[in-house]
């Protein structure tokens, strides 16, 4: 009981009321404590995420946040263009909090409709001719053409070109170091000139002919150019059979992967993750003076840390493509996202992490190993480039 001299007034205080305030306090901090040691010793794979909160990050724009902060000082008003119209606070806490664009009804049908998120995407650099038409798409074959004991017979495979090269010592090399990995998250996707009797492009998979040719001739042409690569070709689909997981567990599975590979040689500073679309001829294929050519598209996970300095490399090298070897053969660079890549396409691993897009069910290794040729050419002067202004600054001679 406490008694207030001025006011008369006396306050009453009983003990109990205290300490249960205090446990109160205790056991809210035990708990806090307990559930944040528990999210974080949990596995990666096992631990909680959340695509909805990170796709509030992401709204969280500049501009946004200095009208935001202009609400409180008027000053930060004055960063932001004349033309911006700051938005209304209830229609930012609605998309937040919903993770719901009204101006976009795809982001409320992309979560009632199964798999509709996985078109969700977006062009950042539009190649010649892409249009939202015609985006990279790829869907999800029948669960009997991954089983190898169920493929097609190969066809038209005797002249099958090899990985080819020049001889020639290239003037910049780096050694014995390896800098660019290759690897395949859908395995065994293939080209329909190779599978006997296979017309739907849903079934264009095969165990033995597939985009893991298109890897010996980047390498080929890469090595050829200096350049040290390694190409891993784990068969990522034979161990979905193999665990009984579907096809939308592929970028799960390939993670691993790449993870131990970045763990057991820290050379490596680039990694491309080499696919092929799902459309036709007339969308994939280009003619560059009298030969044919499979486009390349490049695809950005929309949702990933790095997400900024892939988009930079990527849209570095679709630049490069369109200046030597004219608009068209660079479909473009795309962003996507999907509850089975969970918007990532494990290019969250490094700022220097590629999915790109070679040709199409129709093309053949011909026409593929002309673009796998062009990329190593695009690719090593942007290397050597960004080497050469890496490269620590040369000491000049001490004078004596």
């Amino acid at each position: 009981m406490r008694f207030n001299k001025r006011s008369g007034i006396i306050v009453a205080v009983q003990g109990t009321q205290v300490v249960k305030a205090a446990l109160a306090f205790v056991f809210f901090l035990i708990g806090i404590f307990s559930i944040s040691g528990a999210m974080t010793t949990l596995r990666p794979e096992l631990r909680i995420s959340s695509d909805s909160v990170n796709q509030a990050a992401t709204n969280l724009n500049g501009q946004l946040l200095f009208s935001l902060m202009g609400w409180e000082n008027h000053q930060f008003l004055q960063a932001l263009p004349e033309e911006y119209e700051a938005p209304r606070l209830t229609n930012v806490m609605f998309k937040l909090s919903t993770n719901i664009n009204l101006d976009d009804p795809r982001s409320l049908l992309g979560r009632e409709l199964p798999g509709f998120s996985l078109f969700d995407g977006k062009i950042l650099v539009a190649g010649e001719g892409t249009n939202y038409t015609n985006m990279p798409m790829e869907s999800a074959p029948p669960l009997d053409v991954l089983k190898a004991e169920q493929e097609a017979a190969l066809q038209n495979t005797e002249d099958l070109p090899g990985a080819q090269g020049e001889n020639a010592a290239p003037p910049l090399s780096t050694g014995d170091r390896k800098a660019v990995y290759i690897y395949f998250t859908h395995t065994r996707e293939s080209y329909l000139p190779y599978l006997k009797g296979v017309t739907d492009p849903n079934q264009a998979y095969h165990s033995q002919v597939n985009v893991t040719k298109i890897g010996d001739q980047l390498k080929s042409s890469l090595e050829q150019r200096g350049i040290g690569t390694t190409v891993d070709k784990t068969d990522v689909m034979a161990n979905l059979n193999k665990k009984g997981l579907g096809f939308g567990r592929a970028y799960q599975e390939a993670r691993p992967v790449v993870e131990a590979a970045m763990a057991g040689d820290r050379n490596l500073q680039y990694f491309i993750d080499v696919h092929r679309d799902g459309y036709r001829k007339e969308k994939t294929t280009i003619d560059i003076n009298g030969k044919s050519y499979a486009k390349l598209a490049f695809v950005i996970g929309g949702e990933n840390a790095n997400y900024e300095k892939n988009l930079a490399l990527a849209r570095e090298l679709h630049n490069l493509l369109d200046k030597k070897y004219g608009k068209g053969l660079s479909r473009g660079v795309i962003e996507k996202k999907g509850a089975s890549t969970n918007g990532k396409f494990n290019q969250d691993l490094s700022g220097n992490a590629l999915l790109i897009e070679f040709g199409g069910v129709d093309n053949t290794f011909e026409e593929l190993n002309r673009s796998a040729d062009a990329l190593a050419d695009v690719f090593s002067e942007f290397y050597w480039q960004a080497e050469k202004v890496g490269a620590p600054a040369q000491q000049p001679p001490d004078k004596k």
